[in-house]
């Protein structure tokens, strides 16, 4: 039998700590999805009642002693995430559950967005993650009204986006989205956090950040990510093969850009067991032609193979992303991570989302790697990619309060696989 309580916002653990068996918690009503009879001694809080969407038996409330909280734990941490009921989110949301983002002292509130079409979905999202028994997990809340599941947000991630179907121009998919996210940013801008951490993951994903942070203008620029880990993650494996190593000696990988095929991955600042990757990998005919494609194409690859898109790798990619602004980076190393340009120390264009190389001191927050070195043929596919990136802002004006759109988009370039 499933039982849950249904409402608008969020009720759930004021729990801190794991349950102790010597700690009787007071009295409580659980309303079942069958029958719906109360327990006999329980007793709902006007509290639990003015709460909405929280989830079965996360809408249980303890009252205990404030003496009688663990002191072991930190504190609770509410985490929204949009498209909640798709694909991604599925092999997502069970990792921010276990603990692996944040730590295992770290209880999390699942905030979980969808709409009309996929509720039916969610609940049976949260009674996945209710029937796995994290207890991490104090907080489960479902809906589909941003203004209501972004409240005090402190990470949002923005995985709902519409898919590129068969004829759509990116264009039109820019339009489409933006429209998504434009709505986003002004309720994040509205209820969440002031210091919220945004992870932009629908396509197109750069300017669909930039797009979200122009209408949150109360949460710093810098606050707001493009996920380009994936990219990352792909570039780093197939340097690895080329190479005959186990990946995780491949480090300093940057991508560099636009989430599209206009994305540089960077091969002249990376390094294999610590030394310069064109020192390691001589064939650099591959490196300048094959190895970009490779990246780019993967994607495309795994649908052919499979027939489906690479939904847990790209789940993988969020946690990582996560991971590494929560994490101090190590020593000489860095991340890609689609950030806002202004202030950038390499000549980028102001105002557009790209990706760049950074470094964290684990704290959420970032900095741009300023020991990077260039050539022609990396400058040169970065002011591709830049390019691409100013002519997507130019046909989303209407979206961020700059006016008139006017589309001038030189050619199409979605990744294989996203479209």
């Amino acid at each position: 039998m499933l039982c849950f309580h249904s409402r608008q916002t969020v009720s759930l653990f004021t729990l801190v700590g794991p349950l102790d068996q010597s700690l009787e918690p007071k009295s409580f009503k659980i309303t079942c999805s069958v029958n719906q009879v109360p327990a006999p001694v329980a007793v709902q809080t006007e509290e639990a009642k003015n709460k909405s969407e929280c989830f079965g038996v996360f809408c249980q409330t303890y009252d205990l002693k404030a003496e009688e909280e663990t002191k072991s734990w930190k504190k609770l941490i509410n985490v929204a995430v949009s498209g909640a009921a798709g694909m991604i989110s599925n092999h997502l949301l069970f990792k921010l559950a276990s603990g692996e983002v944040f730590g295992p002292d770290q209880p999390v509130a699942l905030k979980l967005l969808g709409s009309e079409r996929s509720f039916q979905a969610l609940e049976g999202v949260a009674m996945e993650l209710e029937d796995s028994l994290y207890p991490l997990l104090r907080e489960v809340s479902i809906g589909i009204n941003p203004y209501e599941v972004f409240e005090d947000a402190e990470w949002a991630l923005l995985i709902g986006a519409k898919p590129r179907g068969p004829g759509m121009e990116r264009a039109g998919l820019l339009d489409i989205n933006g429209q998504i996210f434009a709505e986003q940013g002004k309720a994040l801008n509205a209820v969440a956090s002031r210091n919220v951490k945004v992870i932009v993951v629908g396509n197109p994903c750069n300017t669909n950040a930039l797009i979200c942070l122009k209408n949150a203008p109360d949460i710093p620029a810098k606050n707001f990510h493009a996920l380009t880990r994936l990219d990352e993650n792909r570039a780093k494996c197939q340097l690895a093969l080329k190479a005959g190593v186990f990946y995780d000696k491949v480090s300093n990988m940057t991508i560099w850009g636009n989430h599209s095929t206009t994305q540089v991955p960077d091969f002249l600042n990376a390094r294999i067991n610590g030394s310069p990757v064109k020192e390691v990998i001589k064939d650099h005919k591959w490196l300048e032609e094959e190895f970009t494609e490779k990246v780019q194409k993967r994607g495309g690859v795994l649908i052919q193979k499979w027939g489906r898109s690479s939904a847990a790798s790209t789940a993988v990619s969020i946690a990582d992303a996560m991971k590494s602004l929560v994490t101090p980076t190590p020593e000489g190393d860095w991340f890609s991570t689609g950030v806002y340009t202004n202030g950038n120390p390499y000549g980028i264009a102001q105002d557009i989302v790209f990706s760049m190389p950074c470094r964290s001191k684990g704290d959420g927050d970032y900095e741009l790697v300023k020991d990077i070195t260039f050539d022609e043929y990396l400058r040169k596919r970065i002011a591709k990619s830049e390019a691409e990136l100013l002519a997507e802002k130019r046909c989303v004006a209407h979206l961020t309060g700059e006016g008139v759109a006017f589309c001038d988009l030189p050619e199409d370039t979605m990744l294989p696989g996203e479209m």
